[in-house]
């Protein structure tokens, strides 16, 4: 597969990219099925490191938004992910936003995308991932619907977070997504806040019931101004937060100017958001001091590209775009480049 990568990407290049999305997904279903993804090669020594008091078998991870229902987890893990986010998955099925809504920005490996968290609910969500057998750490992100309005927002990360309880390894709050309406307000300090405090008095009260406690980490966007990510980050330590992951895609447009489809409404992702995220997560390492784990994401292109992550504070990495314009050689690079780099 590794080496076939190319073949295939100019085959899926000629689709339009949501075509190319399912089709992907169907491929790497079947290729479960069949048992096709065991012929991957064995990654080198991958340094597993322990966060949130979870086991991951290296630092590499699956960023949400690939695998939105949980159809694939298995044939990604084979690739060599550590981890692999599914979702985001919200408390119903909804369709997302119009389409055309997924575009490439070819000559710069970006991807602009205003999907709009479509995905089958978190039910559907569950009964996908139940049959896996991966053996690396299971994240869900969850968010909520479109037409739930911010002052009951609290209600859906509630249902997402009990929906996901007896199967995630660790849960994800969205709250940056730009693609739905007034979510990135959730970001503002007392929302946020309130929204963790919620969370946290139901995680005693799952835990309880379910015998296990599943961490809750939020992901925020690179587009906060540097006053409202240190005043978050206070937040995150003050109430005890669990992860934090950086970063949702970005609304800025730097890099991309005069090239087809960079006008495109959505979050833009790759190439051109690696420096950015890297930055973001190096002062956002500075205003937590340690006091809780970054998951780095945004422009993962290449191994080298990962372990500066790595070395600007984050604990661990996820890729998505990188793994469109590269392939599942990708992540055997990362995996190695980390674990050569922490040596």
């Amino acid at each position: 597969m590794e080496n076939s990568w190319p073949l295939f990407k100019a085959g899926l290049f000629e689709l339009d990219a949501e075509t190319a999305h399912h089709v992907t997904l169907r491929g790497l279903s079947w290729a479960e099925k069949c048992g096709l993804t065991g012929v991957l090669p064995p990654l080198a020594e991958a340094a597993p490191i322990p966060v949130a008091g979870l086991h991951f078998p290296n630092r590499v991870g699956l960023a949400a938004g690939l695998d939105k229902a949980g159809q694939c987890v298995d044939g990604f893990g084979a690739m060599g992910f550590g981890h692999v986010e599914i979702g985001t998955l919200t408390p119903r099925p909804q369709p997302g936003n119009p389409k055309p809504r997924l575009f490439r920005i070819v000559e710069r490996e970006a991807i602009v995308n205003r999907m709009g968290f479509n995905n089958p609910g978190i039910e559907t969500g569950r009964r996908n991932a139940a049959g896996r057998t991966f053996k690396g750490v299971l994240g869900v992100n969850i968010g909520k619907n479109f037409d739930t309005p911010n002052e009951r927002a609290a209600e859906d990360y509630l249902l997402g977070l009990r929906g996901a309880w007896t199967w995630a390894d660790y849960v994800t709050v969205n709250l940056s997504s730009p693609n739905t309406k007034g979510l990135r307000d959730l970001q503002q300090d007392e929302a946020c806040r309130a929204l963790i405090r919620t969370l946290q008095a139901e995680q005693k009260i799952l835990a309880q019931l379910h015998g296990r406690h599943v961490p809750v980490f939020i992901k925020i966007a690179p587009d906060l101004e540097d006053g409202h990510r240190r005043s978050l980050a206070r937040l995150f330590v003050e109430e005890k937060l669990e992860g934090v992951i950086a970063t949702n895609t970005t609304l800025r447009r730097t890099h991309t100017e005069g090239f087809r489809n960079s006008t495109e409404t959505g979050g833009l992702s790759g190439a051109p958001l690696t420096v950015r995220a890297t930055e973001f997560i190096a002062a956002l390492a500075r205003d937590l001091d340690g006091a809780l784990p970054i998951i780095g994401v945004g422009g993962i292109m290449s191994g080298a590209d990962a372990v500066e992550k790595i070395q600007a504070g984050a604990s661990l990495v996820q890729v998505y775009s990188g793994l469109i314009y590269r392939g599942p050689a990708l992540v055997r690079e990362c995996v190695e480049s980390c674990a050569a780099a922490l040596a």
